[in-house]
């Protein structure tokens, strides 16, 4: 092949390309979601729907609670959960793949090899004294191939794995929100039951109290078995609610452990005995339900997933066609008899590859594609369905203990007068024992519901942040993955700046478009 065949080839090949290069398969664009704009609730009056969300208000929502314990442990959390590292690390993953994606658009080295032989023989036919004969030979060459994205199937592949790197990114995030939201969580639900025990061991006290008093009037023979029986039992009962209580106590402090990274044992974070819970100011959203949904990480994340599945139909559209691809190689090769001058090869040109015999299987993939973006986008679907529904059910949960609040305070509170008169009547001889004791226990009863409904009222406010996507920041892969773990995977293999290399800090807006490295 002469220079100028080679060149007048090039010219025309790029020709070509410039003229009928496409790329095959649908630009993705989020779906539009019609019942999502018409969606309109103020949250059962929570909602200001004249101010515009912001990431800010959201973003530390736990800090309304004024609990510096509390802020610890998320803090805490955020840097040293492990299911939270492994997501940081899928996040490096995802990077690494985009860059994979990213190079098959430059030449490929396809083979580059050397090889060396040295022969030694003996001939003899039996007449002639035997000789020795040895040379040797070598020869060494590198092929190029460089495959033209005519098709685009390598823009798509980058398209993907673009998308699929923002997803980790969101995925990443949502799993801060469910952390900050179970930590949350369980640290006040510890709470709550140790004022529980606090409230217990306080009526355990005055009904042995009780207990003691009928058993010296029994046995002066002042009163009858039936009340002593009676504040007996109420006694013990109450002692029994403890163990539990206890066991529930120790099991939640385990639970923060892990989410900590520490093994089962005591955590200094918890401090002491809480005097009790905090009073949640009443909550005011700002933004439109439609904001709120859609900026959740996890809907962020269904929606990047389906645009890396839309890249894919290109991918696979690509097989249809065929592959325009140029290559060249260089190869030197001789011997040490000089038989052969010692000498250079070069070759290079076009080459079409093109899997016309296997149209049936790509045809049959390229509809497997197809069906999976479907099933993504319908989950999108049903993760913003099942996100209004958390987000309002979490709304009505809040208003709903907070008026059951309202009337336990009044119930404990007529408990108290209850128990007063009692005692003041059967001092004064006008009521029996009987009446004591069912004021006791009527006291016993609604402090515990006061109490556990203070604790579901904020278990409803935690979980409106967590519906509402709140408690996630940017963060960079420094703050994903702890440096001891960088080091590990530096000494193990070249990762280049990929380990600190800044994270995209908006994933609105799931579409194609160009890579956001």
């Amino acid at each position: 092949m002469t220079i100028m065949t080679l060149r007048n080839g090039l010219v025309f090949l790029a020709g070509v390309v410039l003229v009928g290069c496409t790329t095959l398969g649908p630009d993705y664009q989020e779906p539009e979601l019609n019942w999502l704009v018409e969606w309109q609730p103020d949250l059962y009056g929570q909602l200001d729907p004249t101010a515009a969300a912001t990431d800010s208000e959201l973003g530390e929502w736990w800090r309304r609670f004024e609990d510096p314990a509390l802020d610890s442990l998320i803090q805490k959390v955020l840097t040293q959960n492990r299911n939270l590292q492994i997501a940081g690390l899928g996040v490096l993953e995802s990077r690494a793949r985009l860059g994979g994606a990213q190079a098959l658009r430059f030449p490929q080295s396809q083979q580059i090899g050397a090889q060396a032989a040295y022969i030694r023989q003996r001939r003899s036919d039996g007449l002639l004294p035997a000789s020795e004969d040895s040379f040797g030979s070598y020869d060494a060459g590198v092929s190029v191939g460089w495959e033209l994205d005519f098709w685009g199937r390598f823009a798509r592949g980058i398209e993907s794995a673009d998308a699929a790197f923002m997803a980790s990114v969101a995925n990443q995030r949502d799993l801060q929100v469910l952390l900050v939201a179970q930590t949350a969580d369980i640290y006040y639900a510890y709470r709550t039951v140790q004022l529980r025990i606090a409230i217990a061991n306080e009526n355990a006290v005055i009904q042995k109290r009780s207990f003691d008093i009928t058993q010296q009037l029994f046995d002066s023979g002042q009163e009858s078995e039936l009340d002593l029986q009676q504040a007996r039992t109420q006694y013990l009962a109450t002692l029994a609610t403890i163990p539990d209580l206890e066991r529930s106590r120790v099991q939640l402090r385990n639970a923060l452990a892990v989410l900590l990274a520490r093994p089962p044992g005591p955590i200094a974070e918890l401090g002491g005995e809480p005097e009790k819970l905090p009073v949640v100011e009443p909550i005011a959203l700002t933004g439109i339900p439609a904001q709120l949904v859609l900026r959740r990480p996890d809907v962020r994340a269904s929606a990047w997933q389906a645009g890396a599945q839309s890249a894919q139909i290109g991918v696979a559209k690509a097989d249809l066609y065929p592959a325009l691809s140029l290559f060249g190689s260089f190869g030197w090769n001789g011997d040490s008899l000089g038989v052969t001058a010692d000498g250079l090869t070069f070759a290079a040109g076009p080459a079409i590859s093109w899997n016309i015999f296997d149209y049936g299987r790509i045809r049959s993939n390229v509809r497997v594609q197809d069906a999976r973006l479907q099933q993504t986008l319908v989950a999108f679907d049903a993760t913003v369905y099942q996100a209004a529904r958390e987000i309002d059910d979490a709304a009505i949960a809040v208003i709903k203990t907070a008026e059951a609040g309202d009337v336990l305070t009044e119930s404990r509170s007529a408990a108290e007068r209850a128990l007063e008169l009692a005692n003041r009547r059967y001092k004064e001889g006008y009521a029996d024992f009987q009446r004591v004791l069912d004021a006791q226990r009527s006291l016993f009863s609604q402090a515990e519901k006061e109490l556990v409904n203070e604790g579901a009222h904020i278990s409803a406010v935690i979980t409106l942040y967590k519906t509402l996507g709140g408690g996630w920041q940017p963060q960079s892969l420094e703050e994903m993955i702890p440096e001891d773990l960088r080091e590990t995977m530096r000494n193990r293999v070249n990762w280049g700046d990929d380990l600190e290399s800044p994270v995209p800090e908006v994933l609105d807006n799931a579409q194609s478009g160009g890579s956001s490295e």
